[in-house]
């Protein structure tokens, strides 16, 4: 098995190469239409990396969702994906977008703990339940705030979407020269081998045109979880979450309705 390309994305996704362009246009964009209510650069931590994006609805927020960027651990920051906050926005919901520490300055397991300060500093902001969703290794960091391990307050659900669930098969490809996991972080890093906790609602999403190992990963977790599960039909990694920005998309009903 080639775990490299099992892994890979772009090179089965037609288009891909403009992908960061496209992000960081839309998300200016996004956010030049924001004005007072967005709050930028908040700080969570001493590092570089550990600050958050603030945004509130108008009026009064319903509860906070928390989105975590992918890039397998390695690339982009919260300053691409500030657009995919449109939907919960529109539902009423303020929306914290974090960045985090990159490897190989950072191991997987600093990023989680990361992620649950984000978290915990966006939620002393904002009143009402806190969501958490991310995507592909952000999938992997909001499935992590939902186990027993991570002190979260208020957190009432997670939506993984396109998460890496188990890391065993990533110490195999040349990824892990930066990731650096070994045996000891898949263990206590990897959600599907973590107990979740009781009483943190979670759906588990990913798209119909994924490549096997994303699909293989969403089951695990939701099969490990004994939770949901939804393959959204046509759609590949990079425009799954698409349906963020649509406050009446599925996505946005499995991650904000009931709460």
């Amino acid at each position: 098995m080639d775990w490299d390309r099992a892994y890979q994305n772009g090179a089965f996704i037609p288009g891909s190469e403009t992908l960061p362009a496209d992000l960081a246009r839309d998300a200016a964009a996004f956010r030049a239409t924001l004005g007072g209510r967005l709050r930028a650069d908040l700080p969570y931590g001493p590092g570089a990396r550990q600050q958050l994006d603030l945004i509130r609805p108008e009026g009064t927020a319903r509860g906070l969702m928390v989105f975590v960027h992918g890039g397998y651990w390695l690339a982009f920051g919260r300053e691409s994906w500030t657009h995919y906050a449109a939907g919960a926005l529109a539902r009423g919901w303020a929306v914290a977008l974090p960045s985090y520490t990159l490897a190989p300055e950072a191991r997987i397991a600093q990023m989680t703990q990361e992620i649950a300060a984000a978290a915990r500093v966006a939620a002393a902001e904002v009143a009402g339940p806190v969501v958490v969703t991310g995507h592909s290794a952000g999938g992997h960091l909001s499935a992590r705030m939902a186990c027993t391990d991570i002190d979260l307050p208020r957190l009432a659900r997670v939506v993984p979407i396109s998460p890496l669930a188990d890391l065993e098969t990533l110490t195999l490809t040349g990824m892990n020269e930066k990731l650096r996991l070994d045996a000891a972080e898949v263990a206590s890093e990897s959600p599907a081998r973590l107990p979740r906790k009781p009483g943190v609602d979670a759906h588990v999403w990913v798209g119909g045109e994924e490549r096997p190992a994303f699909l293989f990963q969403a089951r695990l977790l939701s099969e490990d979880w004994a939770c949901r599960w939804t393959v959204a039909p046509g759609r590949h990694h990079f425009n799954v979450i698409d349906d963020l920005r649509d406050p009446s998309s599925a996505l946005m009903a499995a991650l904000l309705d009931g709460l």
